[in-house]
């Protein structure tokens, strides 16, 4: 099947290279345009969610996403108790799930997967780096009750254990594999999903097959092929031109194009997303707070959000989104107020600061970055910024960014899609998630208070409580400006009128295993 599959898919590539108007995606096979070459294809190596959208596909993790929802159900756990205390959750799991490499999985692979992220000591814990391990490191031993049982002991009880295995972080994969092939597990990927690996082609192509095998019935599909195409241009050129079954992450300005012409269809879902800047506020301008509030009065966000994302996103006005409703904030976005930001640089004696602004081409969620950025940097100078972007490709911009800006730049684009709303907060303001600690706080960010919210808040079993408190911690990091607060946005994508059954997911994952293609 492979050696055939890849005849088709090349026919089609040459079909769209001499002809563009008449070019045909291979018989079902989904080729997918995405916004970037992903950086590994180990769950827990990565971060972004350009990847995870391929992740989910090849592999499971002990529970996942409802369709349509945040709310966690069965996956490759059929159930689970959680103690009185909620510091032991006991999971049983499925009998006679194989990897596809052949091998089980069984309570000893779930071990081996927490154990390898979470244990320096670990035979296979060079196989990382684990950046979002964080996400379970309340998690103090994993224990193999017997072939079918596992169990996870906490150091306290913490509310988003089961949302954070249902993230692609908790995707399990073959512990056999990685034995094999050490630090290149990432490109030789193996999982129980309804998909396998069939070839990645560095800036071209990576591929997944149907898993005629899955426990959960078998795809629709033969293939899918997940095409890197950075220009947004470009995407959208051979989406009009039929090199693709789906594009991911539409530019504002096609939507209303793609709607009106009945060859295509366009889905939208909202979901808990945030678009903002870093702001460095260990050294330079934006140590001082008064500067990062003047960066938030300076910016016209709305003029963003209405002229720029063409309303398919609302002004930010904290960390947390608010698609979490149930969070108790009552805070309201930064007016658009250029005088009292240059007040606010007089008092600070900041005028004429000159700034480094890094901007990246494209990337998860990004939102037009570089019209953005330029935007941005306009509104700044007005103001009396000096602002001087240096723009880099995605996953360039992640390595210069995640390991901290001190030293290279003032303030950097970033977003996040997430599944609580203790993830973003958690992972990037903190004291303790500096960069040197394996967090991605990466502009230094530290309020005592905040941290101490978000620890009573992880911690509490009452959602009502909990809402209270993420309520606190928007008040205080709204106040403290740490970042330029941006944008929510509403996700998209466009699909041929052949694509049978797509949705997009509040997660911001891409689950395809419905999907078919007439």
């Amino acid at each position: 099947m492979k050696r055939l599959f890849r005849s088709a898919l090349a026919a089609a590539v040459l079909a769209f290279a001499a002809v563009p108007a008449v070019a045909q995606t291979p018989p079902n096979v989904l080729v997918v345009g995405q916004i970037a070459e992903p950086q590994s294809l180990d769950p827990q190596a990565v971060t972004a969610t350009n990847d995870f959208r391929i992740l989910v596909n090849l592999y499971d993790g002990l529970v996942r996403f409802k369709e349509g929802t945040l709310e966690v159900e069965p996956a490759l756990a059929e159930s689970w108790d959680v103690s009185k205390d909620g510091k032991t959750y006991r999971f049983k799991l499925r009998k006679g799930v194989k990897f596809h490499d052949g091998s089980d999985f069984n309570a000893e692979a779930v071990k081996f997967n927490f154990d390898r992220m979470l244990n320096k000591d670990h035979l296979f814990y060079h196989t990382g780096p684990f950046p979002l391990s964080f996400n379970f490191a309340t998690i103090s031993s994993v224990d193999v009750i017997d072939k079918q049982t596992v169990e996870f002991k906490l150091k306290e009880a913490f509310a988003p254990f089961l949302s954070n295995l249902a993230y692609p972080t908790g995707l399990i994969v073959s512990p056999a594999a990685v034995k094999q092939h050490g630090k290149a597990f990432g490109r030789n990927p193996s999982g129980t999903g309804p998909y396998k690996f069939g070839e990645w082609l560095s800036n071209q192509r990576v591929v997944i097959e149907r898993n005629a095998d899955y426990w959960n019935g078998t795809a629709k599909l033969d293939a899918v092929v997940f095409r890197p195409i950075t220009d947004a241009n470009t995407r959208v050129a051979e989406m009009m031109a039929g090199g693709l079954d789906v594009m991911i992450e539409v530019p504002p300005d096609n939507l209303a194009a793609f709607k009106q012409d009945t060859n295509f269809n366009v889905t939208e879902q909202a979901g808990p997303h945030l678009w903002f800047a870093i702001l460095n506020t260990r050294e330079g301008p934006f140590a001082d707070k008064r500067v990062r509030q003047a960066a938030n009065y300076a910016v016209n966000k709305q003029t963003l959000v209405t002229d720029v994302l063409q309303d398919t996103a609302t002004i930010a006005a904290g960390p947390i989104p608010p698609a979490f409703n149930w969070v108790e904030s009552a805070v309201e976005p930064y007016a658009y107020d250029p005088e009292k930001a240059k007040a606010l640089l007089a008092e600070a004696g900041a005028e004429n600061t000159e700034l480094t602004f890094y901007v990246t081409e494209g990337g998860s969620g990004m939102l037009d970055p570089v019209t953005m950025g330029a935007a941005i940097q306009a509104d700044l100078q007005a103001v009396g910024f000096k602002v001087k972007i240096e723009t880099y490709e995605w996953n360039t911009f992640l390595g210069r960014v995640n390991p901290g800006l001190e030293g290279k730049a003032d303030m950097a684009e970033m977003a996040w899609m997430t599944n609580d709303p203790d993830t973003v907060p958690y992972l990037t303001l903190r004291t303790d998630a500096m960069p040197d600690k394996g967090g991605f706080n990466a502009g230094y960010y530290s309020n005592r208070e905040v941290d101490k919210l978000l620890e009573q808040a992880r911690m509490s079993s009452d959602q009502a409580e909990r809402g209270r408190l993420y309520g606190q911690v928007q008040a205080i990091v709204h106040d403290d400006a740490p970042w330029l607060f941006v944008a929510n946005w509403k996700q998209n994508a466009v699909t041929t009128a052949a694509v049978q059954g797509f949705q997009l997911q509040p997660s911001f994952l891409l689950d395809l295993r419905g999907v078919a293609k007439q």
